[in-house]
């Protein structure tokens, strides 16, 4: 059972630029971390390096205590990942894009089932709007069996009825996944987060509530 994803010392560098540190992690099935710093902290540089798309200078990344190396994280379907930008074929309509991520039909039925998704089958994703497209982005990465998920901005510039639907989902996710999440828009997250950490001058601080967020200079 693959229940809890630990991250220790993540470092890395742009030429003589230091984005990483010294960052560390835990993330358990069941809960969702709240991952917050200002454009240009890290943020999505860390969630590439544990999804093993960016390579780190230095990295130990373990589940459940055993070492694991970031190569392996995709092809053993260790982490999932919703990158910021859209990454579905936009001349597809919907109806055909969900078989190319399953191949069941009682797994494609999940999706076609899910609320809202039925009345956008029959439009290609070019057309839907930024919270049609980004909550069929999320079921789609969300129902593969990966127990663990990094989101990148979920919630930007997305209409408030589908950013209450992701919210919605992603309650119920937790409950077989561990979840990471990190967006600008920051009561978004400490609405649905379990726990939150901060990085700041490429160091990882943990961040219980709001005012953890004004002491760590994340808001003023």
């Amino acid at each position: 059972m693959k229940h809890m994803l630990q991250l220790y010392s993540a470092q890395k560098s742009f030429g003589s630029k230091k984005v990483l540190l010294d960052v560390s992690l835990g993330l358990s099935k069941g809960e969702i971390l709240g991952l917050f710093g200002p454009n240009g902290s890290g943020k999505s540089t860390l969630l590439k390096i544990l999804f093993g798309t960016l390579k780190a200078d230095a990295i130990d990344l373990r589940i459940n205590e055993q070492p694991i190396s970031p190569e392996s994280v995709i092809p053993e379907q260790y982490i999932g990942y919703l990158p910021q930008d859209s990454f579905l074929p936009k001349r597809l309509k919907v109806r055909d894009i969900i078989p190319l991520f399953f191949e069941h039909g009682d797994d494609q039925d999940a999706i076609f089932r899910a609320p809202f998704v039925e009345k956008i089958t029959a439009q290609v994703a070019g057309t839907l709007s930024m919270g049609e497209l980004r909550y069929l982005e999320l079921l789609l990465i969300a129902n593969l069996d990966h127990p663990f998920l990094l989101l990148d901005e979920p919630f930007s510039m997305i209409e408030p009825l589908y950013k209450e639907k992701i919210k919605e989902f992603l309650f119920v996710l937790k409950e077989k996944k561990g979840i990471l999440l990190t967006d600008h828009y920051y009561q978004d997250v400490l609405e649905v987060s379990d726990r939150n950490m901060v990085l700041k001058d490429g160091v990882s601080y943990p961040a219980a509530k709001e005012q953890d967020l004004i002491n760590l200079g994340y808001l003023r």
